[in-house]
């Protein structure tokens, strides 16, 4: 392979990895990508010049795990803080994801930031509005359900905010090992 080719090759991967972060914005399992891009690379550039490992692979997949661990803790601890019921933690779960995909779709006019950060709002929304929805129908007093809402949408948003620093760590390793 030539130096070149090698070279394009850790640049699209970088692109592939930098579009697996941004999706993480929406709620998705971009680490994954990132994950997947990095063996990818690392599978057709064995043995060349700067190759990446397969450690930093398996390095990859056990932060992914860490960010996938904290997104879900952080989402469900501040509900879980109040009382939630099973029902409420199950719904802030699915109405995090609708709302994510809602948050997509709505911020499209606003090229490339406005998705994103409209997908990371809605999804705290949606978070929000399920758990609400969950306590209410549970048949807890609007007090009580409010609080378990404003609980689930700061989870969401610390456990989005942790997962996209661990995606921002595996970016730069995935980058680093590949350039250098």
């Amino acid at each position: 392979m030539s130096v070149w080719l090698y070279y394009l090759l850790a640049s699209l991967l970088f692109l592939g990895n930098l579009a697996g972060f941004a999706i993480n914005f929406a709620g998705l399992p971009g680490n994954l990508v990132i994950i997947g891009c990095t063996a990818l690379f690392c599978w057709l550039a064995k043995g060349e010049f700067h190759d990446v490992s397969w450690f930093t692979v398996g390095s990859l997949c056990a932060l992914a795990l860490l960010g996938e661990a904290i997104e879900f803790f952080a989402g469900t601890a501040g509900a879980a803080k109040y009382k939630a019921s099973r029902r409420s933690l199950v719904l802030s779960v699915v109405g995090s994801i609708v709302g994510s995909i809602g948050g997509v779709l709505v911020g499209v006019p606003v090229p490339v930031v406005g998705s994103a950060i409209a997908a990371l709002l809605g999804g705290a929304v949606g978070a929000a509005v399920g758990a609400y929805v969950g306590e209410d129908w549970k048949g807890r007093d609007m007090d009580a359900s409010l609080k378990v809402g404003i609980a689930a949408f700061w989870g969401r948003m610390l456990g989005t905010a942790g997962k996209l620093v661990v995606g921002a760590i595996m970016l730069v390793v995935a980058t680093v090992d590949s350039f250098w």
